[in-house]
Formats: structure tokens, sequence, C-alpha cells
């Protein structure tokens, strides 16, 4: 069988994160697969992060980022540089991951060429179009678009069917995330990074928090919840990586930036936020990726959102979805830090989102789809 000339198109860190190791493993297989990967660049600062920590050169970089940019400019940029970078490479397969803008695009930009697309993380719904905004509707049109499907579960899947994907095209692979988890804790181990944090307490809450939806008055309130907290338990130490958004900025730092003991940083790179998690008593996220990659360490989660697209986390025992209500969020972390028996059964589950070979189950099906 001759090789594949695969294109991996990538826009944001989260999008680097789960598509490293499909190119590593693809790089792997040079008699097999030749690789481009092209960058939109849709997340300019927080992408270069990630390719640095796992060596990724981009081939073509759309550099499309620009100063208060909406989704218009996002989409109609990554559209108009993803049409020219396929039409010159002709690639046998366009792979996207997930849900972001440059996913919907890379998708379209392929349909637009007849060059069928691997859809890496399909499946994922919330059954909210504006929950999360746009990402549900993102991956909703990628999924009419991509002519094969790797749902990371099976609940994935059964979303996919009810939408009447063809069931041959569909395979459940589990998350690449895991892969890329698993490669950072071995390969660059987990205590090489020291983070700047200003306590040592023995007890840490890591939060993330940067969502279109969650931005002013619900990030407000999960920054009131944590004061509160930090009032109630003075053996416990806030770590907040602060995402780029001005208005998440404009939110956390008049909030928390004074407290003795909450560390604001700089959006960490993978490596660094592997460790911060591995540090961690527990998490509070609006991210998608930290719902998949916080069983693998043994850390409960607790989601800043009214749904996830990530059921299975929750059902297995390991999140607890909580939303920006205040009082929700102390009472929810306030029962983790009390009751050692409630923390015990949401640690020590076994992490439903894969086992570390989702990439190469994906290439494998790459390489044997009849053409």
């Amino acid at each position: 069988m001759s090789q594949k000339k695969l294109m991996v198109i990538i826009g944001t860190r989260p999008e680097a994160v789960k598509l490293a190791p499909v190119i590593f493993a693809a790089r792997a297989l040079p008699d097999r697969f030749k690789v481009t990967v092209v960058r939109t660049s849709q997340h300019k600062e927080m992408l270069d992060q990630m390719m640095k920590v796992f060596d990724i050169e981009a081939d073509i970089d759309l550099d499309i980022m620009q100063a208060n940019q909406d989704l218009v400019h996002v989409t109609n940029a990554s559209l108009r540089g993803l049409y020219d970078a396929i039409e010159s490479h002709r690639p046998d397969w366009v792979i996207v991951q997930g849900d972001t803008t440059t996913t919907f695009a890379g998708a379209l930009a392929a349909f637009y060429h007849k060059i069928p697309v691997a859809h890496v993380e399909a499946g994922l719904r919330t059954g909210d179009r504006y929950q999360p905004f746009p990402e549900e509707i993102n991956r909703s049109l990628t999924a009419r678009l991509a002519e094969m499907h790797f749902p990371p579960t099976e609940g994935a899947k059964q979303n996919l069917l009810r939408e009447g994907i063809d069931p041959s095209k569909i395979l459940v692979t589990g998350n690449t995330s895991i892969d890329a988890l698993l490669w950072i804790l071995e390969r660059k181990g987990k205590s090489e990074t020291k983070l700047d944090i200003k306590t040592d307490k023995p007890r840490n809450i890591l939060v993330t928090a940067h969502r279109r939806e969650n931005q002013g008055e619900p990030i407000g309130n999960v920054c009131r919840a944590l004061l509160e907290i930090l009032d109630r338990y003075p053996d416990v130490e806030v770590t907040f990586p602060v995402h780029l958004s001005p208005r998440v900025r404009e939110t956390v730092m008049p909030l928390l930036g004074q407290h003795s003991r909450v560390s604001l940083l700089e959006p960490l790179d993978y490596e660094e936020f592997v460790l911060a998690m591995d540090k961690a008593t527990l998490i509070l996220t609006d991210s998608g990726g930290v719902q998949e990659e916080a069983p693998s360490l043994g850390k409960p989660v607790l989601v800043l959102r009214e749904s996830t697209e990530r059921p299975e986390a929750a059902a297995a025992g390991a999140a607890i979805l909580v939303g920006t209500d205040r009082a929700c969020i102390v009472d929810a972390v306030s029962n983790l830090l009390d009751n050692q028996d409630a923390y015990n059964a949401m640690s020590q589950v076994i992490n439903p989102f894969g086992d570390g070979h989702a990439a190469e189950r994906i290439l494998d099906a790459l390489f044997m789809y009849p053409t």
C-alpha cells in the first residue's frame, strides 16, 4: 500500500496537545505517512508554547491572529489560508481535532477540494448550541463534513450514530490527550519544572477558567467563591494560570491579585501544567481537556460549566458539574476538603477517556481506509 500524505491542522493550544501524538506516531512510520503540519495561529502565543514543548515545527504558518479578533475574522482568514494550503499540497487526508473555529474551517476547506477529513475527538455534544459557544456548532458542522470520525468514547460514538453517521466510518479510539499526558510524564518527568507559587500550603486548588460563556460575571462568581474558600481553609492555596483574554484578566486580577495565598500565573506550557495538575489537591476548570487528563493523575475535577460534552468523567465519578454559582462551588470544594471518603471516591477512578494508544488506532484506520 502506498504512502499516505497527511495534512494536520492546528490552531490552538489544545489542538497542539491532542494532535502531537498523531504527528509523532505518523512521523515514526515514514514508509506509511508523509506529514505536513499547518498552523493557523488562531491563538498565537499559547500555541507557540505548546509547539515548543512538543518540539513540533509547522511547515506552514498562516499567522492569522490579530488584536481584538472576532469569530468572523478567525473563520475567514483560516478558511482562505487553509484552502490555499490544501490546494498546494493535495494531501490524501486532512486531519482536524475537536471543535475550534480552525477545526471547522479546515474541514470546510478540505471539503471544497474533495479531500477526505479525519475528525479526531469527534462526537462530543452538550445538546445546547450555545454551550459551549461556538464550539458546539463547530464540532457538529465538522461532523457533516468528515469522512472518518474518531470519537474518544462509546458515548461520543452514540452521539454520532444518533445524527445518522455511517457506523463503518466511526472508530472509538480513546482520547489523544491521554497519549500526550503519558508522553510528558514518561519523557519529560513530573518534577523538572518549578512553578512560581507564593506559598507552600499542604492543599492546593488549581483553577482554569476562560470560556466565552463564562467571561465577565460568571468568572467573577468563581473568584468570589475562591475567596470564601480561602477564608474558610487557612491551609489551602490557589494556583490560577490566567488566560490571555483581556476579559478574563480584567475580572480575575482585581478580585484575586492581592491575596497572599493566590498565585496568578501566566499561561503555563503543557509540561508546567502537568506539574501543576500533579501538585494540586483538586481542580476547578471549564476546560474540556482538563476533564480528560485529571483522572489519570487521580485529581477530582469540579467543572465550572452548566453542561459538558464529556459526561463520561461525571458518570465515572471523577468530575462534578458545579457551574459558576458561588454557593455551589463553595459547597462542592468544602465537601472534598472535609470528607476524605468523598475525596477518595473521586480520586481513585479509572480514567474513562483512554489508555494512551489513541494515535496508533487513528493512523491504522487512515492507512487501511479504502481509496
